[in-house]
């Protein structure tokens, strides 16, 4: 199949004729023809299956068909909201590249810079907005964006939104958009709370899912080294001695990891920038452009940053420090072997994150090989006792708890023990005992009344303090 199969307007097809488009992928093909016809989309799919192009070609020919009237004010038509800064740069790029030869204007809304610009362009008239929650939301309370006037939709990575905690942000902006709109929603998984708004939001929606996120590109080589504790700066170091290795992006867990990497990276005549949410926003631009144009060899960054990241031909991934969560090692890995070209991913794995690994391996759904030969092996010893914690902490997450011999429960404690032992010998209550204010006092002969007599009525209480104006302390 090719574009023009999909029924796609000639200006935008020369567009992506002249970005060298010369099919649609899966994504693509599915999803076009189903957001041309009106309908609601909900996409599955992760991060290089060409989805910005499934929902921004649609948006695009859509907007085109309802053409801007000179004179009048040019109204926000459709609202895309990304969970980051890059994620929301890249998008714009590409829109403006797809609608190179029509009347659509389209302009991104991100923190980090100034936002006088953005107010510029928005004055200006903009068809397609592309924006991050925060920055949005900002404008809106200002009374400086309006969109009363959205006809579409689009959620992209709504799962990453979520995890970054931007989902009540999201509830927020929707409810300025009129109800009756076209809504597209992409999402690499479905965690419940996604799968609850994408109920909320979609009105019979078309659904298409591309490449599980359990799955993993088979052009994507896949290589682990087992290093003993603190040689992980060695081995990246060793490796980047292999000039084969044209452009590599590194994936560490934090923000100071990040740095501490580009700095022992430099010590070596690596040319190697960071990218984090430490950064301004002008020199993430900075380093990912000079990734992207080969004058940096490395770009060392954080799972969130990464978002946005799309370079066809990045050859190695390498996970400086293996995620937590085995769904994150595929959307990493993933940014190799894109359009077609084969990747190379990398990973180190110090003892720690041994349980890591073995998750990651039982959700890909097979072992990754062990680079063997180097110089900084992982203790077998230290193999061997945390495989075997790990074993033993399965297993007791799997079995039943066992009983704890040192602390019976309390119901096994015969009540009349329980009540023996707050009574003295005469049989009645010990003078600590706490009684039950909801239980009425038994009287009779032989017992006192269990209440205070120095102790006045509360309905006394006041009535007797502004009599006499004294204190009951």
């Amino acid at each position: 199949m090719t574009f023009n199969d999909l029924k796609i307007d000639p200006a935008i097809l020369k567009a992506l004729a002249k970005e060298k488009y010369a099919k649609p992928t899966p994504i693509q093909e599915q999803s076009i023809p189903a957001v041309l016809a009106g309908r609601d989309l909900l996409g599955c799919a992760q991060t290089g299956t060409g989805k910005t192009a499934a929902f921004a070609v649609p948006t695009i020919q859509l907007l085109s068909q309802q053409p801007h009237k000179p004179g009048t004010t040019r109204r926000i038509r459709s609202l895309i909201l990304t969970p980051t800064r890059e994620l929301a740069l890249q998008i714009d790029e590409n829109m403006k590249a797809y609608s190179q030869f029509t009347d659509i204007r389209c302009s991104a809304i991100v923190g980090g810079v100034s936002q006088r610009v953005q107010e510029r362009a928005l004055q200006q008239g903009a068809d397609v907005i592309i924006a991050t929650p925060g920055r949005l939301i900002d404008l809106i309370n200002q009374k400086r964006i309006d969109l009363q006037y959205v006809q579409i939709l689009v959620l992209d990575e709504a799962d990453r939104m979520l995890d970054m905690g931007f989902i009540h942000d999201v509830k927020r902006i929707i409810a300025k958009m009129p109800v009756k709109k076209q809504t597209l929603f992409f999402s690499a998984t479905m965690p419940p709370e996604i799968s609850k708004l994408v109920k909320t939001l979609l009105v019979d929606p078309v659904k298409v899912e591309i490449t599980p996120v359990s799955s993993t590109a088979d052009r994507i080589k896949q290589s682990v080294y087992l290093l003993a504790p603190g040689n992980k700066q060695k081995q990246l170091n060793e490796l980047m001695k292999d000039t084969s290795i044209v452009s590599a992006l590194v994936f560490t867990r934090t923000k100071r990891g990040a740095d501490r990497v580009v700095r022992d990276l430099k010590k070596v005549n690596v040319t190697a920038q960071a990218i984090h949410g430490n950064k301004s926003q002008t020199d993430r631009q900075i380093a990912l452009k000079n990734f992207k144009n080969g004058v940096t060899r490395v770009l060392v960054a954080t799972d969130i940053a990464a978002r946005g990241i799309d370079i066809d031909e990045l050859s190695h991934v390498i996970n400086f420090n293996l995620p937590n969560i085995p769904e994150t090692y595929v959307h990493r890995i993933g940014r190799t072997g894109r359009a077609g070209l084969s990747g190379t991913a990398i990973s180190f794995c110090e003892v720690d994150e041994l349980p890591f690994l073995k998750d990651i391996e039982k959700l890909i759904g097979k072992s990754i090989p062990e680079v063997k030969g180097h110089d900084y092996p992982m203790p077998r010893s230290s193999m061997a006792a945390k495989v075997q914690q790990s074993d033993k902490s399965a297993a007791a997450r799997s079995g039943k708890p066992k009983a704890n011999t040192a602390r019976k429960p309390k119901d096994h404690e015969p009540r009349h023990t329980k009540e023996a032992s707050h009574r003295n010998s005469k049989g009645t209550p010990a003078k600590n005992t706490k009684e039950n204010p909801y239980r009425k006092p038994q009287e009779g002969p032989g017992r006192k009344s269990k209440t205070n007599p120095n102790r006045k009525p509360k309905s006394e209480w006041f009535q007797k303090g502004s009599k006499t104006g004294s204190s009951n302390a």
